[in-house]
């Protein structure tokens, strides 16, 4: 085991990294390989490559999958912890801080208006979606496809079906659909 490599270490680097990181876990990845490849030595770089592989086939975040494994890679299990508390305590104890300033702000009549502005904005960013959802639907001038479409809508709108049963239901509109087509092609 490299001397420098600790539990210590190892919590400080992943805290720093996911502390001064923005943008989500694809971005703390290359990071995390200059650090740990590039500048600390402690892995070579094939090595931090096929664990980030694997971390990216694990479900979860990958800055948190990427951290658990290159810890337990370098320290065992103990590693593994130290790592990956290094890799959430950032982003929680951000949150934690922004939760109690908007709790003391909120009822300040600005904020509440600005929170009302940007409720219209992600109406509009969602409405524009839809809309070029729909017409993509509507181009292809697939029966079955508008039908889903229109019955789901009607379903969501009217009788507040769970988006759940709803994509259940397309799932299987999609694969009935499959069948038949399959079926009519196969030459007996």
């Amino acid at each position: 085991m490299n001397k420098e490599i600790s539990y210590w270490n190892l919590f400080r680097h992943t805290f720093h990294l996911s502390a001064f990181t923005f943008g989500g876990g694809y971005v703390i990845v290359p990071l995390m390989k200059k650090r740990f490849v590039d500048d600390l030595n402690w892995l070579k770089e094939d090595e931090m490559m096929n664990l980030i592989a694997l971390s990216q086939s694990a479900p979860g975040p990958i800055a948190v999958n990427s951290s658990i494994i290159v810890g337990y890679n370098l320290l065992g299990a103990p590693g593994a912890l130290a790592a990956t508390l290094g890799t959430v305590l950032p982003p929680l104890l951000i949150m934690t801080v922004v939760s109690y300033i908007y709790l003391a702000i909120r009822d300040n009549a600005l904020v509440q208006n600005v929170m009302r502005g940007m409720q219209a904005g992600i109406a509009a960013i969602i409405v524009n979606v839809v809309w070029k959802l729909a017409r993509g639907v509507l181009k292809t001038k697939n029966a079955r496809l508008i039908a889903v479409m229109i019955i789901s809508l009607i379903a969501a709108i009217f009788f507040n079906v769970n988006v759940i049963y709803l994509l259940l239901f397309a799932a299987i509109v999609a694969l009935i659909s499959h069948f038949m087509s399959n079926d009519s092609g196969v030459k007996s």
